[in-house]
């Protein structure tokens, strides 16, 4: 299998379930907003800052959906750049043992010479075909720094 010299693989679906939510999650916070005005049944007040804090807990709940976009790897001859939902790591091949993809797993998943493991979000299950390529095309890299080709 020929090898692209870098590639870059992103979750398909996670993502745009992920935007949908979001704007979901700031249209209802904005409509409640709107619907904040004039006194409670407890004797309470709704004042325009309270309308402006509900938007902004929409648009920071938004925010904390996004996050779940921010899966990635990207790859080259030199190595591998993994950076997940939160952190992310850079990895020569050379420390890289196998690209893993259980039978079961969420998510593919880096093995390194020292027993440890990196998860790849970026690769998820759900994107059938496309993780199956996008780990074909990572074991092929590997192989190609590896000399195995």
């Amino acid at each position: 299998m020929e090898t692209p010299e870098t590639v870059t693989f992103r979750p398909r679906r996670a993502r745009r379930a992920c935007w949908i939510a979001a704007v979901v999650v700031v249209v209802a916070f904005s409509l409640l907003a709107i619907g904040l005005t004039g006194p409670t049944d407890g004797g309470g007040v709704f004042e325009p800052a309270d309308q402006v804090a509900m938007v902004v807990l929409g648009l920071l709940g938004a925010a904390l959906i996004l996050l779940f976009t921010r899966p990635v790897i990207r790859a080259d001859a030199k190595g591998v750049h993994v950076r997940n939902v939160v952190g992310g790591y850079d990895l020569p091949w050379q420390v890289v043992r196998a690209v893993r993809f259980e039978r079961g797993a969420s998510w593919a998943s880096l093995e390194l010479e020292d027993d440890d493991e990196v998860s790849v979000m970026a690769i998820q299950a759900v994107d059938k075909g496309e993780a199956v390529e996008a780990v074909r095309t990572l074991r092929a890299m590997l192989a190609t720094a590896r000399g195995e080709n």
